[in-house]
Order: structure tokens, then sequence, then C-alpha cells
């Protein structure tokens, strides 16, 4: 397993990478998404690059309360399939499926969102998986 990085969604881009730039972050990837209308903007640290934090904004989006900007912890896995079967075995809900052999969620008891995402090619579509419905939000 790898960590990949920590999610947060925000109002104002610019103004968080003002932010995250003065604690010396910078840009390392942008996503700009014109269908699903969101950027995604990862930032890391110069030297590690391998801890990055992704700037999720979802272009329609007034604003965020509650704590609701945190979205979640990335890892990517070997087999996205063994592990969330290792995980299901061990009485933990997948609340997005493997469907498409490569990106599932789950949540820890306190209900933080973490996204295993498949390590290198994504695998063929496989049962149950494939048809096994979405449990509650990621």
């Amino acid at each position: 397993m790898k960590y990949l990085h920590t999610m947060i969604r925000v109002s104002d881009p610019d103004e968080t990478m003002r932010f995250f730039a003065l604690l010396g972050l910078r840009e390392v990837r942008r996503i700009d998404n014109e269908a699903g209308r969101f950027s995604l903007i990862f930032l890391a640290a110069p030297g590690d690059e391998s801890a990055q934090v992704e700037l999720t904004h979802n272009w329609d989006q007034k604003g965020y309360t509650g704590g609701r900007n945190f979205g979640h912890l990335a890892y990517a896995v070997d087999d996205v399939y063994a592990t969330c079967q290792h995980l299901l075995d061990n009485g933990i809900t997948i609340n997005r499926p493997p469907r498409d052999g490569f990106m599932a969620f789950i949540r820890t008891p306190d209900g933080i969102s973490i996204e295993l995402l498949q390590a290198g090619a994504r695998k063929a579509p496989a049962e149950p998986w494939a048809s096994m419905p979405n449990v509650g939000e990621w």
C-alpha cells in the first residue's frame, strides 16, 4: 500500500493556493473537467512530491460548512479486489465497491472516507463487485 494524497474541497482555489504557497507547497498537477464542472489541483512540498494535498474545486459550489470540505485519504493498493474482500471479511462496509476495477471507498469508524485505488492498470470488472450497489455516501 502507498499513501497518495489527502483531498479537501475548496470554494476559492486561488485563495487556497496562495495559502498553501505561504507554507511552501506548489502545484504539481492539475485536472480541469469541463463535463463534470470541477478542477483537481495537486500540491506538494518541493522535494516531497509523494505526499500531496488534492484541492477539489466544484465550480458550482458556493461554500462549505460544518467541516464537509474535508474529503478523503487516498492509498494505492496492489489488488483493489483482494483488499476490499479482506476488509469485507473483517466487517468493514465497502461504501463504493470497486465495480470498475480501479476505485473503492470505505470509511473509518469515525466516518472519514478512505479512497483505495488500484496500483497500475485497472482490473477487469468482476463479480461480486460489478453488481454491488453503493452503500451511503463515499
